[in-house]
């Protein structure tokens, strides 16, 4: 008995347009890789970050969280900068952040929760 399929289905392409990537569109960037291009563009926002949780090493937090310096960050540059400024302090790179805080300061390990990256 031959085998029943769904190829020759009334609206079935215009179904796979929606659903299947157009090969000829470029993918977007990647979280990494936007990342990698912001911190290249802003290498500042590292050492801000850092200096904060050397601060909160200093008075001996037992953990630091990577939201807090993110808020702490942003107060301060937009204090900092009263215009028309398009800077964004993407939540997307804390966890990317995070990461680096730890590999230039390995003690800070067990102070700065990481989670699991979901994507790359």
């Amino acid at each position: 008995m031959p085998t029943a399929t769904q190829d020759h289905l009334p609206g079935l392409e215009a179904v796979r347009l929606l659903v299947l990537p157009d090969p000829s569109t470029p993918r977007p960037p990647t979280i990494q890789e936007r990342f990698e291009q912001f911190h290249d563009l802003n290498p500042w926002v590292l050492t801000d970050l850092e200096r904060l949780a050397a601060d909160c090493v200093e008075a001996r937090f037992s953990k630091i969280s990577i939201g807090m310096l993110f808020e702490l960050v942003r107060y301060s540059y937009g204090r900092a900068t009263l215009g028309g400024d398009d800077f964004r302090l993407n939540n997307d790179f804390r966890s990317r952040y995070a990461r680096l805080l730890i590999e230039r300061h390995p003690e800070w390990a067990l102070r700065i929760e990481v989670r699991a990256l979901r994507s790359d």
